[in-house]
């Protein structure tokens, strides 16, 4: 027996000895090498591109998928990026390919991750604050609809709740796994990122025309074509499914950009800052979205109110007024007309259409108090209930969709959601004083408060990758405030009391 432990110890040592790249010889390396050669070249010959996918599998797959679960840190920024990237890259594939099950996957690894770290930590400090209690309840309502007698169809439901309730879970993540002041810079740093290579791709598609794939996608399905060409102008999406997606997070990216050129940074960051600015609210004029268009100055009242000193309250008139002479100058550009229509919604016959839509579903709504049942209505109603009233309803507002679908309660707990999660990052915003993590904390409150604006005129926290950055914007207005704690407690400072 100890012979054997010997013997089999000295071979691990001997081989971890010969796996040193360094000290293999080129022959040896041939002789190692040559049989996953030939392993490789068969599969590829006798299965074509299923044997390359299955490869790419196992030799990117699942240093990938440990990656996720082992490193969470890791593991957001993946998501992150998938959410962004992840509808761009789907137009190379058939209509039918199934590609969110992809993010689906990252979102269950991260929770997975989360559960293995949680067993060696019994703390659940991190999670005892008003947005928790709230996130909880409405998840616990999300479930609920289940059952909903009115509901159409389970399946209906099972789709849904992975983009308006499952997706949710992502908050506990990001708030637990998000520990540090680096990691939530390198965070910032990813997402206007992602955002500057979606304005290129906007700005290219509106200035260069559009590349042979995105041709194909706008031109394969006529009921798609006819909602992005609009009085001779085609919108663009840029890297988004849709147009709204793409004007709302640039929006945000712009909102976070006006925030971060407050903080003491150099020189050089601030002038990159001031040329994303206009850039991002450029490519967003070339999606025609008009709700879009009342972001930001929405944004940057709020932003007078909270910093309310001189320099912020006068470089807000100034913009206000840049902002009147644009809404009423005379002009025969029709990107700018668009834009001018959305500061006189009574004039335009879109949104007289969707107010007379909302008078038409109020009576339903009133006598439903837990709603038709998640899914009844948009995409997944005319699929699994094609006759339905709902399924033929078009909901536009993502508040008029909540009280659709989950009723006049469901709308009031989303509501309340909403207004807890704002109060909270108002009031946190005010108690962190660390100017850098008060900054954070700023714009995401900002971001948070132009995706709920947003959410009325349009549906804003149902699309990749808006959904996940509303929850992860909600994390951080916790983590900030946890941060700044415990640097005051290591520097001996008073805390106040939340």
């Amino acid at each position: 027996m100890l012979d054997n432990q010997v013997q089999h110890s000295g071979l691990k040592r001997y081989l971890r000895k010969k796996l040193q790249l360094s000290s293999l010889t080129t022959t040896t390396m041939i002789w190692l090498l040559l049989p996953v050669a030939v392993f490789i070249s068969v599969v590829v010959a006798k299965m074509g591109i299923i044997g390359v996918a299955g490869l790419l599998v196992v030799i990117v797959g699942i240093p990938v998928v440990y990656g996720i679960i082992a490193y969470p840190q890791f593991g957001i920024a993946v998501l992150m990026v998938v959410a962004f990237m992840l509808n761009y890259a789907s137009e190379f594939l058939p209509n039918d390919t199934p590609t969110g099950i992809l993010l689906d996957g990252i979102t269950y690894m991260l929770i997975f991750g989360f559960f293995i770290k949680k067993k060696f930590d019994s703390s659940w400090d991190y999670f005892k604050n008003p947005i928790t209690y709230l996130v909880l309840i409405w998840l616990g309502y999300n479930f609920l609809e289940a059952v909903n007698p009115a509901s159409p169809s389970i399946l209906a439901w099972v789709y849904t709740v992975r983009t308006v309730g499952f997706i949710m879970l992502m908050y506990f993540v990001f708030l637990y796994q998000i520990n540090n002041i680096a990691y939530i810079r390198f965070l910032f740093k990813l997402w206007l990122g992602l955002c500057l290579l979606a304005a290129i791709s906007g700005f290219q598609q509106e200035n260069f025309g559009l590349l042979e794939f995105e041709r194909k996608w706008y031109y394969s399905d006529p009921l798609r074509l006819s909602f992005l060409f609009i009085n001779g102008h085609l919108r663009k999406v840029a890297i988004f499914p849709d147009p709204v997606t793409f004007s709302y997070n640039m929006v945000v990216a712009a909102t976070m950009c006006i925030c971060f050129f407050m903080l003491n940074i150099s020189k050089t960051k601030k002038i990159i800052l001031g040329c994303l600015i206009p850039f991002y609210l450029l490519t967003m004029l070339y999606s025609g979205t008009r709700g879009a268009y009342v972001l930001l100055p929405a944004a940057l009242a709020l932003l007078a109110i909270l910093k309310f000193n001189k320099k912020i309250i006068a470089a807000v008139l100034a913009a206000g007024f840049v902002l009147v002479i644009v809404i009423f100058m005379p002009t025969s550009n029709p990107t700018i007309k668009r834009f001018q229509s959305a500061f006189n919604p009574s004039a335009d016959a879109s949104f007289n259409v969707r107010a007379e839509n909302q008078k038409r579903i109020k009576p339903y709504i009133l006598s439903h108090p837990i709603g038709g049942g998640l899914g009844s209505v948009g995409i997944w109603g005319r699929r699994f209930a094609p006759n339905s009233m709902l399924a033929k309803f078009p909901p536009d507002s993502g508040y008029v969709r909540v009280a659709v679908e989950m009723g006049w309660i469901g709308l009031l707990l989303f509501c309340t959601l909403m207004f807890v999660i704002l109060y909270t990052g108002i009031n946190h915003y005010f108690l962190i004083k660390n100017p850098e993590l008060k900054t954070y904390c700023l714009a995401m409150v900002l971001a948070i408060f132009i995706y709920n604006i947003g959410n009325y005129p349009q549906q804003a926290l149902v699309q990749y990758p808006s959904n996940i950055l509303f929850y992860l914007a909600s994390a951080l207005l916790n983590v900030t405030l946890r941060l700044d704690i415990a640097e005051r407690k290591h520097k001996a400072i008073p805390v106040l009391k939340d």
